[in-house]
């Protein structure tokens, strides 16, 4: 039996949870398990259960409501937890097996002596065990004035720790899910607001980041008649004047964490002249991260690379090194906590990028294609791996985006200048060996210009296309990513939410991980939701995303951290046409599709349909089993009949036979977004 003090005081089994009703007895019970272990005196417990004014026969009454307690814990044989009497008291002793708040703190410890990985998860496990309003069936004055406020403080402090470490590795999407909880109901706390605003601008919000600032503002100046700190009041002017934050360093170890928080800011004052950029995380398992953004310095939403743009540039900032002092290093590439799954490709891709290859020419640089749907976890792969050989590459690893936030593709041009600008501080810089990591590619001449610049080094290419054109004229290996298996869906979605959590619903983690259809940035946004709801049991959170599997895999606060968001953002990319004929493919009963059956249901020559099916092969929306059968992925699926139930009734021009050359291959010209 354990008791939980962190929300509605209650005893549990692990199966059945039993709130104690509010009682004088239950406010006995929570003033010796505030302080387990501790003697509690009889004066301090007769105010706590009766008030400062108690009756004068309060020391009898609460030797009754020790015997009271007692056989409440022979009734659910908890007798081992025993009410103990010492002189001048009472003490109740627990520890982190039968007591909720002894075992956060224990794993609060833990977090500290762990690794910054680790430790998230670990300080994550620590918060799921809030249940609610602390105390809220305890009807005690005294113990919601000095104990809850005490107790809370705890939770504060680590709360305010997870979203530093989210920050620190530009998880800035997951820290915004918890800030903008913790900022209305701690409206005045200036940190959390700092944090909050951060976030927000480093996701490219800026008007809802100086919207936070004005309404902490407003609200401490109506409340306190003072103005925010000077932390804040520079944190506005950054903003403003479109700086870089900087990396939010993590000036507080976990062991602080015990004491009074500290105020771990980005400093926005004049930085020395080799300050160092800020790495990220990609918010799931595929998409482009939010990371270091290396577009050039008129981006007000950018990373600005390696230029010290924590001031205003203005003409005589020169990227020529030297100019103004040592440039800064380049920013490393994001890491991804909590990788799992793809053994087989990691174990093949590190096998590629670290063998020695004696006498090997330019030519016989590695390179690597990692292609497949949307949200399937390609950029996540490329990360984690990158990591793993970073050794291997003593000029670095760099992480270049080749499509821009609106989905439109970079110029070669662009990307070669990027480049050049970041390896320009480094000795023999196009010489050396240099791992690239080429994000997102929507054309094979987007990186082919890269590739023979830095033939020296090697590259991951990441890709909704199969860029066999790209293999065909630079060779390299070719890795088509699909769904996760169960148990490698069980692994990363018990990484996120913590074995405690999973442990509690062991049989409820396949259901869940079939409702996301094993697909990585679906199973990533469900683990998040499912944090943010530490009472809302996986059983039940999947039989709900049964009914709208798509339309439910999105999260309140970033409408991009979404399934039906990211699926809308690949048609876009398609021609019309092509876009329209999958949305009919995929709605389509027919599983496995066939040429045939695609060519009736588009309305086409079974040569032409057969071009439109390699088509949405190439861009990742379709999957090959047997040859000649093809499938696509459920949520694909469940997007294609949403998308094309809701443009039935204003589009009917795009559900009839496509006109010749309507389709790219019918008329030998190249589709408008690879152009």
């Amino acid at each position: 039996m354990r008791f939980q003090l962190l929300g509605p005081l209650s005893v549990t089994d692990g199966r059945d949870v039993v709130m104690l009703p509010p009682s004088k007895p239950t406010a006995l019970l929570a003033a010796l398990l505030v302080r387990p272990g501790s003697v509690v005196s009889t004066d301090r417990l007769r105010d706590i259960v009766w008030g400062e004014e108690h009756p004068t026969t309060a020391k009898t009454a609460l030797q009754s409501c020790v015997l009271r307690l007692r056989r409440l814990f022979a009734k659910y044989g908890i007798e081992d937890q025993a009410v103990v009497a010492v002189a001048g008291g009472y003490r109740i002793d627990a520890d982190a097996e039968t007591l909720d708040l002894l075992h956060f703190r224990r794993l609060v410890e833990r977090a500290a002596s762990s690794g910054t990985g680790s430790e998230l998860y670990t300080l994550r496990s620590a918060l799921a065990l809030w249940q609610g309003g602390l105390l809220s069936n305890v009807p005690s004055d005294l113990l919601h004035r000095d104990e809850v406020p005490r107790l809370a403080e705890e939770r504060l402090r680590v709360l305010e720790r997870v979203c530093d470490i989210e920050l620190e590795h530009d998880r800035c999407r997951e820290a915004l899910v918890d800030l903008w909880e913790v900022t209305r109901v701690y409206p005045a706390h200036e940190r959390f607001a700092e944090q909050l605003i951060v976030a927000l601008y480093r996701t490219g919000r800026q008007t809802e980041a100086l919207a936070e600032y004005r309404r902490i503002k407003g609200h401490l100046r109506e409340r306190l008649g003072v103005d925010p700190r000077a932390e804040l009041q520079r944190l506005e002017l950054a903003i403003l004047r479109g700086e870089d934050l900087g990396r939010v360093e993590a000036a507080r170890r976990p062991e602080a964490l015990t004491t009074a928080p500290s105020a771990a800011v980005p400093s926005l004052s004049p930085p020395p002249p080799a300050s160092a950029g800020s790495g990220s995380a990609p918010a799931e398992q595929d998409a482009t991260p939010p990371a270091q953004d290396m577009r050039g310095p008129r981006d007000p939403h950018s990373r600005r690379g390696p230029r010290d743009s924590r001031r205003p540039q203005g003409p005589s900032d020169s990227a020529e090194p030297g100019v103004h002092g040592a440039p800064p290093p380049h920013p490393p590439i994001p890491t991804v906590p909590g990788f799992t799954g793809r053994e087989h490709e990691v174990d093949s891709l590190v096998s590629l990028l670290t063998t020695e290859r004696p006498g090997a020419g330019p030519e016989r640089a590695p390179l690597a294609v990692l292609s497949g749907a949307p949200g399937i976890g390609k950029t996540a792969l490329a990360l984690h791996v990158a990591h793993l050989v970073s050794g291997h590459f003593p000029d670095g690893c760099l992480l270049v985006p080749l499509t821009r936030p609106d989905g439109s593709p970079r110029p070669a041009e662009e990307a070669a200048a990027e480049l050049r600008h970041a390896l320009r501080v480094r000795p023999g810089a196009g010489r050396g060996r240099v791992l690239l990591v080429l994000d997102d590619v929507v054309h094979p001449d987007q990186v082919r210009p890269l590739l023979t610049a830095y033939a020296c080094g090697a590259a991951i290419v990441t890709s909704r296309m199969g860029l066999a054109a790209l293999v065909a004229t630079h060779g390299g290996t070719v890795h088509r990513l699909g769904a996760l298996d169960p148990e490698q869906s069980q692994a990363l979605l018990t990484a996120v939410l913590g074995r405690d959590r999973m442990a509690a619903e062991p049989t409820a983690a396949i259901p869940l991980a079939t409702a996301c259809g094993h697909h990585p940035l679906a199973l990533r946004i469900a683990a998040a939701r499912l944090l943010t709801r530490p009472r809302l049991r996986l059983a039940d959170y999947a039989d709900w995303l049964r009914h709208d599997p798509v339309g439910r895999l999105s999260l309140a606060d970033d409408p991009r951290m979404s399934v039906p968001q990211r699926l809308d953002e690949a048609l876009r990319r398609l021609p019309p046409a092509l876009a329209e004929a999958h949305l009919r493919l995929a709605s389509s009963p027919h599983d496995p599709l066939t040429t045939a059956r695609a060519a009736g249901l588009l309305g086409l020559p079974e040569d032409a349909a057969e071009q439109v099916i390699e088509d949405l092969l190439d861009a990742g929306l379709l999957e090959e089993g047997q040859p000649g059968a093809f499938w696509t992925h459920d949520l694909l699926r469940a997007h294609a009949r949403r998308a094309a139930g809701s443009s039935a009734g204003h589009a009917p021009a795009l559900l009839r036979p496509p006109r010749h050359g309507e389709f790219p291959q019918l008329d030998g010209s190249r589709p408008a977004a690879m152009r």
